[in-house]
C-alpha cells in the first residue's frame, strides 16, 4: 500500500528517454569546434542546472562564447527533439497516473529548463499529471544538494520525509537524502555499471522500469 503522501520525479533518464539528446548535443557541440567529447563529461554536468553547465563548460574548457551563448546553442540543437521526438520511459505516464488516482501530489524536480521539459510533457500528454514543477533555475545549488527538493516538498505542501524521490543519477541520490526523502534509484542505460552499483546501495530501492511488475519487486509500497 502506498505510504507516502508526495511524489518527486527526475526528468532525464528517469522518466524521459531523454539522455541520447543530449549525447547528440555534446557530441555536435564540441564537434563544431573540432574536440570530442571530454571523458566524463556528462557525470560532470549532469545534476547542473542548465545555466550552471553551461558556465562550468566555457570555464573548464576555454570557449570564447558567453554561456548566454552556449545555452543558446544548446536549446537550439536539443528543443526540437524534446518538443517531437523524445518518448517517456516505459510505464512511466501509467505510474504517475496511478499515484494521482491514489491521492498522492506530484512535482516534476528537473535540471532541464522549462523550454524543454514542457514541449516533452505537453507532446506525451503529461503535463498535467504533475501538480507542480520545480527546475534548476528555480535554485542557487544543483542536485547534489538538497535545495531543489525541499523547494518542490514546500510546493506541494508535503513534508520531505512524506516524500518520495525517483532518480537516476548517484549525486542527486545524495541530494534527495540529505532533504529527508526516500529515495528510488531508476535504471538508466546511459549511466555506468559502477555508479548503477552505488545508486543501488545508497537508494532505498531500485527499479529497472515503472511496470507493476518492477515496482512489487522493488518493495518499498510503491504500489
Amino acid at each position: 500500500m502506498i505510504d507516502f503522501d508526495g511524489a518527486v520525479f527526475d526528468l532525464d533518464g528517469t522518466i524521459a528517454d531523454s539522455h541520447y539528446v543530449w549525447k547528440k548535443v555534446d557530441c555536435d557541440f564540441f564537434g563544431k569546434r573540432g574536440r570530442r567529447v571530454p571523458l566524463n563529461y556528462n557525470q560532470e554536468i549532469g545534476s547542473m542546472s542548465f545555466r550552471d553547465a553551461a558556465i562550468f563548460t566555457k570555464e573548464k574548457y576555454g570557449f570564447s562564447e558567453s554561456a548566454d551563448e552556449i545555452m543558446k546553442e544548446w536549446y537550439s540543437m536539443a528543443i526540437e527533439e524534446y518538443t517531437f521526438n523524445v518518448k517517456p520511459k516505459p510505464f512511466a505516464g501509467e505510474y504517475i497516473e496511478y499515484i494521482k488516482n491514489h491521492g498522492v501530489k506530484t512535482a516534476l524536480c528537473t535540471a532541464s529548463p522549462k523550454e524543454l521539459f514542457e514541449p516533452f510533457l505537453r507532446n506525451n500528454q503529461m503535463f498535467s499529471s504533475f501538480d507542480v514543477f520545480v527546475s534548476g533555475t528555480d535554485v542557487l545549488r544543483d542536485k547534489g544538494f538538497p535545495d531543489i527538493y525541499l523547494l518542490a516538498a514546500d510546493k506541494l505542501g508535503v513534508s520531505p520525509e512524506k516524500c518520495i524521490v525517483f532518480e537516476d543519477i548517484l549525486k542527486a541520490v545524495f541530494g534527495a537524502r540529505a532533504a529527508g526523502m526516500r529515495i528510488i534509484g531508476v535504471f538508466e542505460g546511459a549511466v555506468s555499471h559502477e555508479e548503477r552499483k552505488k545508486i543501488k546501495k545508497e537508494a532505498d530501492g531500485f527499479i529497472y522500469d515503472f511496470s507493476m511488475e518492477s515496482l512489487e519487486k522493488a518493495g518499498k509500497n510503491l504500489i
